[in-house]
């Protein structure tokens, strides 16, 4: 798992907590209030979701797509809810060879959707800011998702403030803040993208504790700390990354809670014996079993894995 180790902040467990006192149907609208403010754009560009997985089935039965294109290798989520809906998924993926960095140009032209993530889910890639925006055309939604983009400090490819028409961005709470059963997120972008998301949308999908955490999290003090957070899983990734080269495993240099890494086919088995768990990557288009992506942990928990893999290796 990719949600982050350490305890929640007692400021937001107290607004969890508080959530459940009422008696009421949630309101997200203090929520929305929030979380616009916050990134500086109107009520009608926000919407909260039941954390991203719902946006992705939102995104997939907004409109009857064309041609849906997911950029892969990345989260499965996005590309398993457009075929949910019914929809014929065109893959376009980045190569291994060049970094997993991403190329417009290889996006067919007539595509009316584009999903791809920033940074990356499994590989750890942040594409620029400017590279994505070139994704844009009219008539197509070009939608990001965000989800581990409060993992990288001062959010410098963040495009939640950028008000380009067809352009969405799925945004979640629930890895950096700890809440992983709390199904928390938000769509930020193009009004007339999100109000057709919301045409589509269960009524109160979104509950009085996810609520309660998108308000709380969109605060000055919030920030603060979700900074601190994501420096400290930098210097964990730093850690990590530092004893990958040492023993000479390849692995895609990562700005998120987790690195992409290639020990091997059969290392994870191995792992898995020693009671240390890494994900397998041969799920995700384009990787194949001698890729594993490891969840950036503190130091000690580490260590206790460069050690394993080094006895794998013997």
């Amino acid at each position: 798992m990719n949600v982050y180790p350490g305890e929640r902040p007692s400021w937001l467990d107290e607004a969890l907590h508080e959530s459940l006192a009422s008696a009421a149907y949630p309101d997200e609208e203090p929520a929305r209030a929030a979380l616009a403010k916050h990134h500086g754009r109107e009520r009608a560009e926000v919407l909260p979701t039941a954390g991203a997985a719902e946006a992705f089935t939102l995104v997939a039965r907004a409109r009857p797509w064309q041609k849906p294109v997911v950029v892969h290798p990345q989260f499965t989520e996005p590309h398993a809810a457009l075929e949910q809906a019914g929809h014929q998924v065109t893959e376009v993926r980045l190569s291994a060879r060049d970094g997993f960095s991403l190329d417009p140009a290889a996006v067919p032209d007539d595509a009316d959707l584009v999903m791809i993530g920033n940074p990356t889910n499994p590989t750890g890639v942040l594409h620029p800011a400017t590279a994505i925006r070139k994704l844009l055309r009219p008539r197509r939604l070009v939608v990001v998702d965000e989800a581990f983009m409060d993992a990288v400090p001062g959010e410098p490819e963040t495009l939640t403030t950028t008000r380009d028409d067809g352009l969405l961005v799925i945004r979640s709470l629930t890895k950096h803040w700890s809440i992983p059963g709390v199904r928390a997120g938000y769509v930020v972008g193009d009004s007339g993208a999100i109000n057709d998301l919301e045409a589509v949308r269960t009524p109160w999908s979104v509950s009085s504790t996810a609520a309660a955490a998108m308000l709380a999290c969109a605060t000055e003090r919030a920030s603060a700390e979700a900074r601190e957070r994501a420096d400290r899983i930098g210097a964990w990734r730093d850690h990590l990354e530092a004893g990958l080269r040492a023993q000479q495993i390849e692995h895609v240099p990562s700005t998120a809670s987790f690195v992409l890494a290639r020990p091997g086919v059969g290392v994870r088995e191995l792992l898995r014996d020693e009671g240390i768990a890494v994900r397998r990557a041969d799920t995700f288009p384009g990787l194949g079993p001698e890729w594993v992506r490891i969840a950036v942990r503190p130091v000690e928990q580490t260590d206790r894995l460069l050690s394993a893999l080094r006895r794998c290796k013997r």
